[in-house]
């Protein structure tokens, strides 16, 4: 699973490497759920063209009455996409995106406690994620895009395997290679599941710690989440 990674924000790189303009230009931070980041989607208007928005990291069903209930669905599972009531409309209506990364983070405890370790493409090249996205209404009547990382099993993979609590399943985002991502944000809904499989390119992982949290006699507050909080089941 994956709650925190870094997004692609500079205008630059999202216009090279995923073919889309972004107004705003910014260094990257990291991303958090709840956070808003760029994201993919295609164009409304029917021309087929991808467009990029700005999105809350955690996918907000129509019934959810609170934001923090992205919270818990910031990654949907593939084996599950399709039928849980937080993400199965979204699916069903082809609501499919791709969330530009710089880095993944990931807990690793080959230590016997969880270390954040970083995960990303060798080169500096970021990584197209595939997801699913909507738009939701807050109560006060704002309306704002949402979305969530798909996830598949990553037994075997010679990176992934690594990380996550020993017993856990072992899971990876969905990262769609840069040649199909024209195909995942189209194709009809029956075909989208052929996209469920590790990526078979190379990774790179190193260690790389969170710095250590606020005292807590002091004043400044964070909402940061554990390193190893995984989603739950809205």
């Amino acid at each position: 699973m994956c709650s925190n990674y870094t997004p692609v924000t500079q205008s630059d790189r999202l216009l090279k490497f995923f073919g889309v303009v972004r107004e705003r230009d910014e260094l990257p931070a990291d991303m958090w759920p709840l956070g808003l980041a760029p994201f993919i989607r295609l164009a409304e208007d029917g021309s087929g063209n991808p467009v990029c928005d700005d999105g809350m990291f955690g996918l907000l069903p129509h019934f959810a009455t609170e934001m923090a209930a992205g919270r818990k669905t910031y990654n949907a599972r593939s084996e599950t996409v399709a039928r849980l009531p937080s993400y199965r409309q979204a699916w069903s209506r082809g609501w499919r995106c791709i969330i530009p990364a710089e880095v993944i983070y990931e807990p690793n405890w080959e230590t016997g406690h969880a270390v954040r370790w970083a995960i990303r493409q060798p080169g500096g090249l970021p990584v197209g994620i595939g997801g699913i996205y909507r738009k939701w209404q807050h109560p006060d009547g704002r309306e704002f895009f949402t979305f969530a990382m798909l996830t598949v099993n990553a037994d075997g993979h010679p990176v992934m395997q690594r990380f996550h609590k020993p017993g856990d399943e072992k899971r990876m985002v969905l990262i769609v290679d840069p040649k199909d991502f024209g195909r995942w944000l189209s194709c009809p809904v029956s075909e989208a599941p052929s996209f469920f499989a590790q990526c078979d390119g190379r990774l790179d992982a190193v260690e790389a710690p969170l710095p250590p949290r606020a005292p807590k006699s002091s004043s400044v507050r964070t909402s940061r989440p554990a390193q190893d909080e995984g989603p739950g089941l809205f």
